[in-house]
């Protein structure tokens, strides 16, 4: 079971960073590039890719990342990890298929409900604290402006052409959770149902799966 809140909280679980954190990760901003990542977010809708998650503690667990904009997101992971993350209307089910045991939280709460929202303004709502190209990769620190309490998510992307291939959560007591993506596949078709956990027969259909 502390496997498994390890591995929901790279994800789904709210995270807290210190201000010290924050200050140590400090960099310069490149404009240019924000305003490419901007451009690139509010164009995505639909993405499909395998992930590789890996905690601070060495726990890792892979799966199917689906990501449905605005607002829907699915993280499927692999047997024998028995989780499933769903984000939909504003909260994200956290279900373990072995317990049949759902939990909920709202998407504001979570890492990623940054990326949830109809339209991604990386300045007024959300702050950018750095960029930083290093490894092939384009960096950018960020958190919800207003609530630096809730964390700092460090976003990655290929430049040619712009693709998101990785983010990292830093929480409270500076442990890294990265998430990878790979086999990116974008503008594909993603039925409503595979995020319509309010339909009773999602869980349903979950449960018979284990």
């Amino acid at each position: 079971m502390k496997r498994r809140l390890i591995l929901a909280a790279g994800l789904a679980a709210p995270f807290l960073v210190p201000a010290a954190a924050g200050t140590a990760r400090a960099q310069s901003i490149d404009r240019t590039a924000v305003a490419r990542v901007e451009a690139y977010l509010n164009t995505l809708r639909t993405l499909r890719a395998r992930f590789l998650q890996v905690a601070q503690n060495g726990a890792s667990a892979q799966g199917t990342a689906l990501i449905s904009r605005p607002g829907r997101m699915r993280f499927d992971y692999d047997p024998p990890e028995p989780l499933l993350l769903v984000a939909s209307g504003g909260q994200v089910l956290m279900y373990d298929r072995e317990l049949r045991q759902p939990t909920a939280v709202p998407a504001s709460s979570t890492p990623l409900g940054l990326l949830l929202t109809p339209e991604i303004r990386l300045a007024g709502d959300i702050t950018v604290v750095g960029t930083d190209r290093t490894g092939g990769f384009l960096r950018i620190g960020l958190y919800r402006t207003g609530a630096r309490a809730e964390g700092l998510l460090t976003l990655a992307f290929a430049e040619q052409p712009m693709e998101l291939r990785q983010w990292t959560v830093l929480d409270a007591q500076g442990r890294e959770t990265r998430v990878t993506l790979y086999e990116v596949e974008t503008g594909i078709a993603l039925e409503n149902r595979l995020f319509d956990f309010n339909d009773p027969r999602f869980l349903e259909a979950e449960a018979a799966r284990r």
